[in-house]
């Protein structure tokens, strides 16, 4: 006989400590996933409250029932019992206690639901520091409902609460027989007539089947007899919302008069004030804005590179070991250069994202985030995005995974697709190996006024011209992109406080595992075809191949070394890969590339740096790491007509590709997971190829 397991649901407004109460109550019991049909976190942990086995539910924080965003629906639709998988057994309602007025208007909503609630008060530490005093005993008597003052971050108050958690399962609070506003005068007939078609239920969910019915599951029968009582009784939702609002802030002004007692405003000038007239002045304040974005990036990419290359070192001494001890056999080449070299590419990518995501969650906490979308919203709104749309974009020149990760934030659907859309034409870090490479090939060490280097100013370059094209492409596809949302950037600016660092490392491990566990598994399946085009051909060419080293290596005094070098060479040109970018070269051709060009193309789509590892398999240079021998040899490869592969057009030209070209498998995998389908990976996969294409082929008529 199985164990009956309680849900508990955790809800609160942004910002009001409810992940940090959700982690003191969970400890590491948790798992992350998603809702079912959305791309929204699912944080759940179980525990013990007595005799009950519970299991919490972090859902997404909203500020009232009336739902605007994705994540505020999954809120709304399992508080309204319309979630297939779980319906909550208590709600905790998380309230700021630095903020009570605007925290109590969905607690009273939710109070009547009547619903079985309890109130968890935290920030108490921040209302003290404001002057706030809050008598938790009469808020309770006013609400009628358990009130229970916390603090998540030192476990103050978190017994207490499990307790009140713990009676409320087993019935020792009764849920309010009247409401906290009168509900019923909001309509009246119309209420008492979805009351006899919904038998038990209260005045207030009666008024939320009026408005939202659409959106829950009904038969078509039951939602024409809703639609029939609202044309009957000229049900106006907007007017019974507002008035609705206004009730219950009236009231909510009554019961803080009687249980919370507040300084005068006008006596005290807080640090956030005085904080805020620098980070915020119309000058200065988006000279800090640069200075902690470039922090950011350039925190995440030397932060990153370090546990990256041990990633990659692990990596590498395994594929040895398991070289010099595996059989030399084509399963042994499978596990090697397929299975190893995928998970190898799946998780070097997991310190960018833990990193990212941790300074992320530090600057949230702070308060600072907020202050970012405020300050840039202005130039992102200019180009249908918004404020929340540039953390995305910079995170993008790290690593273009976790910033599209990053633009769940973003609450309008058409502004999210969009900043997913153009965040991979941000250089990223995986493009720099190519850049640098290339760069050193065809632009000279000269430097302008003595200091400038010419090779820096084309890198900085490159990196600008993404961030141009990306505004650009967001503003034409804006006006092709025909989902109609009201956008409506409303921002609450909280107070700055200290991080939450027990949050801090639970967030990190959450997004990874999201990463490795979803995202990871398209790119494995995607690493083997790879391998599988770069190690076979047809059979009888690579039996040619083959045939000719076997006769090469038997002549006396032959150089082994070189012929093998040569030998896997030619089998990658031999391989359907190679093959493929021989069929590409009347596509490429016009860009100045040739066959081995093509397929670096080819097999950097598995990640952009790939492209180095190619050429130099290509251009049979040793494992010794020398980068010179990969230059001296690249710069030596010459065309059939004898002239220069890597003149200065070709090298223009080839960078320009990777600054727009998709050639990052990982991402597509990302973006298909954030957008539930595989059609906009598609879209940017044509249209970031086809912009790659026409740009290159300027620069190369150009410099040709």
């Amino acid at each position: 006989m199985g164990t009956t397991i309680n849900h508990i649901a955790l809800v609160g407004n942004p910002n009001c400590g409810k992940s940090s109460l959700f982690n003191r109550l969970t400890g590491l019991r948790q798992q992350v996933g998603n809702f079912p049909g959305v791309t929204v976190d699912k944080k759940t942990g179980t525990a013990q409250l007595g005799k009950h086995r519970v299991n919490f539910i972090d859902l997404p924080g909203t500020y009232s029932l009336y739902p605007k965003r994705m994540d505020e629906w999954v809120t709304y639709r399992m508080i309204m019992g319309e979630d297939a998988e779980i319906k909550p057994d208590v709600i905790v309602v998380v309230a700021d206690a630095s903020n009570l007025k605007r925290n109590l208007l969905f607690c009273t909503q939710l109070i009547d639901l009547k619903l079985p609630v309890v109130v968890a008060l935290t920030m108490m530490d921040l209302a003290r520091q404001k002057g706030i005093r809050i008598n938790p005993t009469e808020l309770k008597r006013e609400l009628g409902v358990p009130v229970v003052a916390v603090d998540a971050r030192k476990g103050g108050g978190i017994g207490a609460l499990q307790k009140a958690i713990e009676q409320t399962i087993d019935g020792a609070y009764k849920i309010p027989v009247r409401d906290f506003i009168d509900n019923r005068s909001l309509a009246a007939i119309a209420i008492e007539k979805i009351k006899d078609q919904f038998v038990g239920i209260g005045d207030y969910k009666a008024i939320h089947l009026l408005i939202n019915h659409q959106h829950f599951g009904f038969d078509p029968d039951t939602q024409h007899k809703i639609e029939e009582i609202e044309k009957q009784y000229q049900f106006n939702p907007t007017k019974t919302q507002a008035s609705e609002i206004l009730q219950r802030y009236a009231k909510i002004k009554q019961v803080m008069q009687l249980a919370v007692t507040e300084p005068d405003p006008l006596k005290k000038s807080f640090l956030t004030e005085k904080l805020d007239a620098v980070l915020l002045h119309r000058n200065w304040g988006y000279l800090i804005l640069l200075s902690v974005l470039f922090l950011l990036f350039q925190s995440v990419f030397l932060l990153a590179q370090y546990p990256m290359n041990l990633v990659e070192l692990g990596f590498g001494m395994l594929s040895s070991w398991l070289s010099s001890s595996l059989p030399n056999t084509q399963f042994s080449d499978l596990i090697i250069n397929g299975v190893v070299a995928g998970l190898g590419g799946i998780l070097v990518f997991v310190p960018q994202i833990m990193i990212l995501f941790g300074l992320i969650t530090l600057l949230e906490d702070s308060g600072y985030m907020a202050r970012i979308g405020f300050l840039s919203d202005r130039l992102m709104r200019s180009v249908g995005l918004n404020g929340k749309s540039v953390m995305p974009m910079i995170s993008g020149f790290a690593c273009a995974v976790p910033a599209i990760m990053c633009a769940r934030g973003i609450e309008n659907r058409k502004e999210r697709l969009l900043t997913i859309l153009i965040t991979p034409l941000m250089s990223c870090s995986a493009r720099l190996p190519v850049y640098t490479t290339i760069t050193a090939l065809v632009i000279p060490k000269n430097y302008l006024f003595g200091v400038i280097s010419l090779q820096g100013l084309v890198l900085l370059g490159l990196y600008m011209a993404g961030v141009v094209v990306a505004l650009l492409v967001s503003y034409i596809a804006n006006l092709f992109i025909k989902i109609k949302e009201k956008s409506f950037f409303i921002l609450e600016l909280p107070m700055y406080r200290s991080p939450r660092w027990g949050n801090l490392l639970p967030t990190m491990l959450g997004k990874a595992k999201i990463f490795m566990f979803d995202a990871g598994k398209v790119i494995m399946v995607i690493s083997l075809i790879l391998w599988g085009l770069s190690t076979y051909g047809p059979v009888a060419r690579m039996q040619a191949v083959e045939r000719n080293y076997q006769s090469s290596i038997s002549i006396p005094g032959s150089d082994t070394v070189q012929l093998k070098k040569d030998f896997h060479a030619a089998k990658l040109q031999n391989s359907f890969a190679g093959l493929i970018g021989k069929e590409l070269e009347f596509v490429i051709s016009p860009l100045g590339f040739d066959w081995r060009i093509g397929i670096a193309l080819v097999t950097s789509f598995a990640a952009r740096e790939v492209f180095v590892g190619t050429m130099a398999t290509l251009f049979s240079v040793g494992d010794n790491g020398d980068d010179t021998l990969l230059n001296e040899k690249m710069k030596a490869a010459v065309r059939p007509n004898g002239k220069p592969l890597f003149s200065l057009a070709t090298g223009l030209s080839l960078m320009i590709f990777y600054v727009f070209a998709m050639q990052c498998m990982s991402t597509l995998a990302v973006v298909k997971r954030e957008t539930k389908s595989w059609k906009w990976p598609a879209i940017q996969l044509v249209y970031m190829t086809g912009l790659a294409w026409i740009l290159s082929w300027i620069v190369y008529f150009i410099f040709s």
